[in-house]
């Protein structure tokens, strides 16, 4: 239902704080279901459609309660790569619940503005580091790691392929530098994981 890992925008830091419980009353089906009907409403009320929609976290059938419960949404918008990460939240679907109420306020920027605000809000989601916050960001920003979790070097590797879907050249949205920097951030983790087993 959600795809495995959780693939985070490399320009949105994590959220640092102990995440809160959040007072939404709903089942992971339940703020699923609101997720994909605000999609559907919100391309319905701006006449341009949604395209590559993919609700991503760590949720699996195996793992219903993830240690990382963050949620991203990504989907391509009247040409714009969008992204609507949340992680605030101790559980998978109130981050997802969280996403479904940012998802209504672009609605009623739509019922109340223009097309135009909307793209101008969606830029926030869409905007890249600047080159000096890209060469300063550690390996783990990159990745979307918390400083203190722990990471397999097999773990890395799946999260590095998933991530440079995302992030190569070739692919929309993606950038030359953006998988420059996060192939820089692989070797770098794989060195700083082997260098801790000696």
């Amino acid at each position: 239902m959600i795809p495995y890992p959780l693939q985070w925008p490399d320009h949105i830091p994590r959220y640092q704080k102990p995440r809160e419980n959040g007072q939404f009353r709903t089942s992971l089906a339940g703020a699923t279901k609101n997720v994909k009907e605000s999609l559907r409403l919100f391309a319905s009320d701006s006449g341009k459609p949604l395209q590559n929609v993919v609700i991503s976290s760590n949720y699996t059938l195996g793992v219903d309660k993830p240690s990382d419960p963050g949620v991203a949404v990504w989907f391509v918008w009247d040409s714009l790569s969008v992204c609507i990460p949340v992680d605030r939240y101790s559980k998978v679907e109130a981050n997802l619940q969280a996403i479904h109420h940012i998802l209504e306020a672009r609605r009623v920027e739509l019922r109340h503005g223009t097309l135009a605000l909307v793209r101008a809000t969606f830029a926030g989601f869409t905007a890249l580091p600047s080159p000096e916050t890209v060469a300063k960001r550690s390996w783990r920003e990159v990745f979307g790691f918390g400083p203190t979790e722990p990471i397999s070097e097999t773990y890395l590797k799946d999260r590095y392929r998933a991530k440079s879907k995302y992030t190569h050249p070739d692919q929309a949205g993606g950038s030359k530098e953006a998988f420059e920097e996060l192939t820089r951030a692989r070797d770098e983790g794989l060195e700083e994981i082997r260098r801790g087993r000696q």
